[in-house]
């Protein structure tokens, strides 16, 4: 069970992302659970969101860049429950950078991982929800509303890979109707770390 203090954030408190309240419109969550640093929320933040199915040559890219990410320092955000999104996770959690994982159910009642308790105590990880308590199985309706929260509140977009025809690529192509950065591996984009 939860170890660490679960909190909420409403639409009417200055912690509740803008960025959410904009892109969203009547579809944003009326309040958030958090555990964690919501301090977190005030940084600029880079989404990680990828299909399911994955080529190798853009799984090797990714993991160099996350890499590369990890170094840097930015803030990433994610649901981190594709494959490679999961990839990405564990190698993030290997830096100092700070890191906001949202999970497609409620918090209440949800075990916090061990490899979350250090960034955890450290101040560094942010367990964000949209969901409310009796959302607490994971289905594909919640991951695919979770994919949009998350791409409304990052700053910008990374995505190794969008399957064609997918939500993934429905959701890259939203971004792009909000005017968000979408860097795509798989169309040969680059991601530039430093705006990150």
């Amino acid at each position: 069970m939860l170890e660490h203090g679960l909190s909420t954030i409403s639409q009417h408190n200055t912690a509740y992302p803008s960025s959410v309240l904009r892109r969203l419109g009547d579809k944003m969550p009326a309040g958030l659970t958090a555990i964690g640093n919501v301090e977190i929320l005030k940084n600029k933040s880079l989404a990680v969101i990828s299909s399911v199915k994955c080529p190798g040559h853009i799984i090797l890219k990714t993991y160099d860049l996350m890499k590369q990410l990890r170094d840097a320092g930015g803030t990433v955000i994610g649901g981190f429950h594709s494959p490679m999104e999961q990839e990405c996770l564990n190698i993030l959690l290997k830096g100092k950078q700070p890191i906001i994982v949202c999970p497609a159910r409620s918090l209440e009642g949800m075990r916090i991982k061990a490899e979350f308790k250090k960034p955890l105590e450290d101040g560094r990880l942010l367990i964000l929800s949209p969901f409310v308590a009796k959302h607490n199985r994971i289905s594909a309706e919640r991951a695919e509303y979770r994919n949009r929260f998350v791409a409304a509140l990052a700053d910008e977009m990374f995505v190794p890979y969008a399957a064609p025809g997918s939500k993934t690529e429905l959701l890259c192509a939203e971004a792009a109707r909000w005017s968000k950065s979408v860097v795509r591996l798989d169309l040969g984009d680059t991601l530039q770390l430093a705006a990150c």
